[in-house]
């Protein structure tokens, strides 16, 4: 059964538009520098290619590299198997990312309460008594620190779908974000 989590969704456009990158898993297997290389690339390609003067091209570097850095780490870190695809797309004053990638059947409960928690209520707020938290418990694991910081600091839209795979246990993520760059 698919279930949608967050409140971005993508434009039907975004499919037929958007520069497509895979990361393949294989012989090198996928590590974080490559989320790192991915997310300089896409934010340096992203920025040349601003056509608004009023525009900063540095901070849509920074900003678009530090969108797609987080959202693939979280890809790789938390995948099964597979290669991770990316789609990206830049529509007026909009960047809008997608990532998707198989995670374990029995993690996806776990992940979706966490993903479920931040709907409804402010990011900001979340964000600071998840710090507190983090602070008070240093075992303290998953708290979505990364996610919200994109939500509270940089007005970023995020969605999740999760869709299970026929043959396996494994299910479908697709991580779709919107960050306004103007």
């Amino acid at each position: 059964m698919l279930r949608h989590i967050g409140a971005a969704t993508l434009p039907p456009a975004f499919a037929a538009s958007a520069v497509r990158l895979r990361l393949m898993d294989g012989p090198l297997d996928l590590h974080w520098q490559h989320c790192g290389m991915t997310s300089d690339f896409l934010g340096t390609f992203f920025a040349a290619g601003m056509a608004d003067p009023s525009v900063d091209p540095n901070e849509v570097r920074h900003n678009i590299g530090y969108l797609v850095n987080e959202v693939l780490e979280n890809a790789v870190k938390f995948r099964s198997s597979g290669d991770v695809a990316v789609g990206v797309l830049l529509h007026e004053n909009d960047f809008m990312l997608s990532v998707t990638n198989l995670i374990e059947t029995e993690h996806v409960a776990r992940l979706q309460d966490i993903l479920s928690q931040f709907e409804g209520h402010d990011p900001g707020e979340l964000l600071i008594e998840r710090i507190e938290r983090n602070a008070a418990d240093p075992e303290s694991s998953a708290s979505g620190l990364g996610l919200l910081t994109l939500m509270s600091d940089y007005g970023v839209r995020l969605g999740w779908s999760f869709c299970p795979c026929d043959d396996r246990a494994e299910v479908r993520i697709e991580t779709q974000a919107v960050l306004p760059l103007a």
